[in-house]
């Protein structure tokens, strides 16, 4: 692959051939995260606005030129990826903005922005001849390893803590994976999945850790951009745990910048809950990171201690972005608001982006002549506890027309 020619730390910008497949640096340790290293010129060979205009694919499969893989087999793959950028009928004017736009990662194969990362990574456990492919997770990143696993034949050993949301927990068992739940916090079970891939020698999905996970997420901006004709909007906001999200998110635009496929990258807002922001203490206060409480309602992206810090930190820097916090009562509100006015159903975690846009907004950090992409990073059917302590219970009526009118329930709509 000529079109990937090595990788660099985040920490000490060392660089190392691309050959034998490298999970961190090896002069750095587990905190050397590494970028994947393209030639944009290579790339460009395959991938630019001519070819994309003519690619019938409607996954992230269309910029398998970015990404670390031969490229092989792909069509046999879940479809992952390519979904809808919804223009705002009615919330972009109640928040007063001059245009704003939801990405619905909801509705990818196993209700996540995760599958992107999962796809990639599963892609390349069997291109490395693996048989099985383990990670760590809240939740999200698990159903969407086991899914997409499932779907290729590979076996998966699953780590959550154990206070993941039973609806994932369904998934993963649904998709045949070795759970095993983690009588501890997001920290405790990284180390034990950490230790089991040691000791057995499963393929590593830990997007903290393996590099290839923020090539599948960044594919996510790829697409903001070309939907949006490669003017993306002002402003993009997406909800923040570990950072290999956002950190994709920045690497995504970056690379059409690098190639001159877009003219800018736009800021990124980095949105977590008050209950666990290690990223905006950190920025706040203009620190290193220091563990956090995950005392959060939006179990996805509950991570106390960051494992990509180095680049979910560029993102916001590099981009001229900001961080934000918002309280779980805002998130749960944002569930709300999202749904009530534009019908996308998102998770607590999937839905913090657009709390964090409205708090933006009440702070003067995004403009009204400005324009906003926000993430909507997994389905609320996750999380269905949560979604009814957002919305409510429904009102339990006698089947008698007179007892319904009396109610007032249909007067009050």
């Amino acid at each position: 692959m000529r079109r990937v020619y090595g990788y660099r730390c985040t920490v000490c910008g060392k660089e190392y051939p691309y050959g034998p497949e490298l999970m961190t640096c090896p002069a750095c340790g587990e905190k050397g995260i590494l970028d994947i290293l393209f030639d944009y010129d290579e790339v460009k060979k395959e991938l630019n606005r001519d070819t994309l205009k003519a690619d019938r694919d409607n996954s992230m499969w269309r910029y398998k030129a970015l990404m670390p893989l031969k490229g092989e087999g792909l069509s046999k793959f879940l479809r992952i990826g390519w979904t809808p950028l919804y223009e705002s009928l009615r919330l972009g004017n109640e928040l007063g903005l001059r245009k704003l736009y939801i990405k619905d990662d909801g509705i990818n194969p196993t209700a996540s922005l995760k599958d992107r990362a999962s796809g990639v990574a599963v892609a390349k456990a069997i291109e490395l001849g693996y048989d099985t492919i383990c990670c760590s997770s809240t939740g999200n990143a698990a159903s969407s390893c086991a899914g997409n696993a499932a779907r290729m034949g590979l076996k998966t050993v699953i780590f959550v803590p154990e206070r993941a949301p039973k609806g994932k927990v369904a998934q993963l068992l649904i998709f045949g994976a070795n759970v095993i739940s983690v009588r501890g916090d997001y920290r405790q079970t990284f180390e034990l999945s950490k230790a089991a891939i040691e000791k057995w020698g499963f393929y590593n999905r830990n997007a903290g850790i393996n590099p290839i996970l923020t090539e599948g997420k960044k594919t996510v901006a790829l697409e903001i951009a070309e939907q949006l004709n490669w003017e993306p909007t002002d402003w993009v906001a997406v909800s923040v745990g570990d950072g290999c999200t956002i950190g994709g998110v920045y690497n995504g635009f970056h690379d059409l910048y690098e190639m001159g496929m877009i003219d800018r990258i736009p800021k990124i807002l980095g949105v977590q809950s008050t209950g666990c922001c290690p990223f905006v203490d950190a920025a706040n206060n203009h620190r290193d990171l220091v563990p956090t409480p995950e005392n959060t309602l939006a179990d996805s992206i509950a991570v106390g201690v960051p494992r990509n810090p180095k680049k979910a930190l560029r993102a916001v820097k590099n981009s001229g972005g900001r961080w934000i916090a918002v309280s779980d009562d805002e998130i749960l509100a944002a569930m709300r608001l999202l749904g009530r006015t534009e019908g996308v159903f998102g998770e607590p975690a999937g839905v913090t982006a657009t709390a964090g846009v409205v708090r933006a907004v009440k702070e003067g950090i995004i403009r009204p002549d400005e324009t906003v992409t926000v993430i909507s990073t997994g389905s609320g059917l996750k999380d269905v506890n949560n979604a009814l302590k957002a919305a409510g219970e429904p009102f339990l009526c006698e089947p008698d027309i007179k007892v319904l009118e009396a109610s007032g329930r249909i007067l009050s709509i």
